[in-house]
């Protein structure tokens, strides 16, 4: 399966996700791909969108490996972070708030961010590839007492899909396609220009107004 663009993947999750129209429900959007299409998906359900603001902590010696993941409010470590300094892990941890605060005022200016407390929590992505970095925020999401947790996706490889749909914090995956020649997310789009930040900023602007 082969997506002509961001856009029609969205369309076609939404109706995968027709059931939460109107509901009490967040659409969350993992940046900066994630964004055009959670602003889709957040229009045709009638719904919030919100952008989920984190970050992977790399591993010193192999960066592109996650041993955790930050948000502005809460950290999740897993298992390999135990072979790490705190040291390294703490000062990594206020860089990465450093960035995301940056970030959020960029994004939102004041604006304060949506409670997520008794909230249907709809992820949307433009696709998965390891799951690493998604699986620590939707822990940490989890930490916000949601009342329902969902993903929903374009693609993914079978493997990541499985550890998605295995997640004790994941209460419903969404997926379209689980190839099995998964080599990445842009091999099943026509169209997989890259997201700047003038995008996103752009369609936040268009909510807010």
């Amino acid at each position: 399966m082969k997506f002509k663009d961001r856009i029609e993947a969205a369309n076609l999750l939404a109706e995968k996700l027709a059931t939460y129209k109107n509901k009490n429900a967040i659409i969350l959007a993992i940046p900066r791909g994630g964004v055009p299409m959670g602003n889709v998906v957040a229009n045709q359900l009638k719904l919030p969108l919100e952008v989920v603001l984190s970050k992977k902590i790399g591993h010193p010696l192999h960066k592109e490996f996650a041993i955790g993941a930050v948000t502005l409010g809460s950290r999740v470590l897993s298992d390999s972070a135990s072979q790490v300094s705190d040291g390294y892990i703490e000062k990594e941890t206020k860089e990465i708030r450093a960035l995301l605060s940056e970030r959020y005022q960029d994004y939102y200016g004041k604006k304060a961010p949506l409670k997520l407390k008794d909230k249907i929590l709809i992820i949307v992505d433009d696709g998965i590839a390891t799951g690493n970095t998604i699986m620590s925020t939707i822990e940490m999401l989890h930490a916000e007492q949601p009342e329902k947790i969902i993903v929903a996706i374009p693609v993914s490889p079978k493997s990541t899909l499985q550890k998605l749909q295995d997640s004790l914090y994941i209460d419903e995956v969404i997926c379209l396609s689980a190839p099995a020649n998964f080599m990445s997310v842009g091999q099943f789009y026509e169209d997989f220009e890259q997201v700047d930040d003038a995008e996103v900023k752009a369609i936040l602007k268009s909510r807010m107004s």
